[in-house]
């Protein structure tokens, strides 16, 4: 394995502090970050003009789009999936086991052997707030937003705004990350008060009318 400090590391335009620990399977995309503290394991892959903050940690095999941002502190663990222009708070959690146990019921250590990773998907532009968990196997869907300290343990649906233990859908944001406002009560029809973009909600589901 080897770390940022050491000369095969040496990744063009990439910036590796030297107390990082990345290890020489993982792909970095040109122009990401990953600062002090950090973990990358094997065979991760991140895309271009990514941040992984100080302490953070990505699991084997995880895989990362571009401009993706992984703040100080998130534990990213397999198999989890990471979209283009993603969002992951301080201190998020994204959890990979449904039954989390040490030993098996005949009290032995589990081993990797013992149990089935499942993961946390993230679409494009979705973003999880500072220390919010969440419950695999879900997926946060496109450009939605999950507030700082929710529990998310269903998929969130495109655009939706979550919060809450457990999360529970409050309302819609735009790709501004604002919460959209409605133009007519029960038109369906909602406005991002920032962009003015117009996006139309039917039967639960918001799609853009006017999208850049």
């Amino acid at each position: 394995m080897s770390t940022g400090s050491t000369a095969d590391n040496v990744r063009t335009g990439t910036r590796i502090a030297p107390d990082a620990d990345v290890h020489a399977s993982a792909v970095l995309g040109e122009g990401t970050s990953v600062w002090h503290g950090a973990s990358v394991r094997e065979n991760a892959v991140l895309g271009r003009s990514c941040i992984v903050g100080r302490g953070a940690y990505l699991g084997p095999g995880v895989q990362v789009g571009d401009n993706v941002k992984i703040q100080n502190n998130a534990l990213v663990y397999e198999p989890a999936v990471l979209g283009d222009g993603a969002f992951v708070g301080p201190a998020v959690v994204f959890t990979n086991d449904l039954n989390p146990r040490s030993v098996t019921p005949d009290g032995r250590l589990k081993t990797a052997d013992d149990w089935h990773a499942v993961g946390v998907t993230v679409l494009e532009g979705g973003s999880v707030g500072a220390r919010s968990v969440c419950v695999a196997p879900v997926t946060i869907g496109r450009w939605a937003m999950v507030a700082a300290g929710a529990v998310v343990t269903r998929d969130v649906p495109d655009f939706a705004l979550v919060l809450g233990v457990p999360a529970r859908q409050v309302g819609w944001v735009g790709r501004a990350g604002v919460r959209l406002v409605e133009d007519g009560e029960g038109s369906g029809r909602f406005v991002c008060p920032q962009t003015d973009a117009v996006y139309l909600e039917k039967d639960g589901v918001l799609t853009e009318i006017d999208a850049p």
